[in-house]
């Protein structure tokens, strides 16, 4: 898939969901830890930053070497179900996502949800905003490999494509908050917004980075598109390189 040229027109918004939509962190931190605590074994705070931003999978591997006796599935299931319930309580937005998923609506700009959560998770937190701000969900039991792989994000753009040929690599933003997750949309060649938010991600030529999406608008994602803007960057080479640089820090 090529890039389209710099003065591409902003097409659509991919969006990660935990740490960028919502701050479901905490509610995955307890479910951790009360899981291994169910097993006999303690969970420090160093222990969870390994896993933010990571696939599900990879995380319930890091469990069952915490002591989880407990099947990948098993676990994944366990943790997901925990989370959901707790979404179904509260959601806690994260400043400024509502705000801008309206303003792309009404602009006319795509979007699509990115996360290595998986399909529970997702559609709770989609069916708990009060419009269908998301076209297409592409969610960590949906893709083969997570992030910081880019096949969630490619598979994102192409599903998108479906309804719009001419949309391209280059009309698209990508919104993170973790190392993986931004790894994975600068490895996939799609404009990237960094938000920090449970742990601190470095300044970088490969991609923008903001304090909050709070007060941001589609002008400001249209700038990242203009010449000059951040913009992923291309090839396999470029795509180790970054993931990296970027290091392994749910997404």
């Amino acid at each position: 898939m090529q890039s389209t040229p710099a003065h591409a027109p902003l097409k659509a918004v991919l969006w990660d969901m935990d740490g960028t939509i919502v701050d479901t962190e905490p509610y995955w931190i307890a479910a951790e830890r009360a899981l291994v605590e169910a097993h006999g074994g303690t969970w420090s705070h160093e222990q969870a930053m390994q896993l933010v931003g990571q696939s599900l999978t990879y995380s319930a591997g890091l469990l069952q070497k915490a002591g989880v006796v407990l099947g990948i599935r098993d676990i994944v299931d366990t943790l997901t179900e925990a989370v959901v319930s707790r979404v179904k309580e509260e959601v806690p937005w994260r400043p400024g996502a509502r705000e801008l998923l309206e303003e792309l609506h009404l602009a006319g700009v795509r979007c699509a949800l990115v996360t290595m959560s998986e399909g529970p998770l997702a559609r709770q937190v989609v069916a708990s905003l009060p419009r269908p701000y998301f076209e297409v969900l592409v969610t960590g039991d949906t893709v083969t490999r997570g992030k910081p792989d880019p096949e969630a994000y490619l598979t994102a753009v192409d599903l998108l494509r479906e309804r719009d040929a001419a949309l391209q690599i280059g009309n698209c933003v990508a919104l993170e908050d973790s190392g993986p997750g931004v790894a994975a949309a600068v490895a996939s060649g799609v404009a990237t917004v960094a938000i920090p938010h449970i742990v601190p991600l470095p300044e970088h030529p490969a991609y923008a980075r903001w304090n909050s999406l709070a007060g941001r608008s589609v002008a400001d994602l249209e700038e990242l598109l203009a010449p000059g803007g951040s913009r992923g960057s291309d090839g396999e080479a470029a795509a180790l390189e970054q993931t990296a640089a970027l290091g392994t820090a749910r997404g």
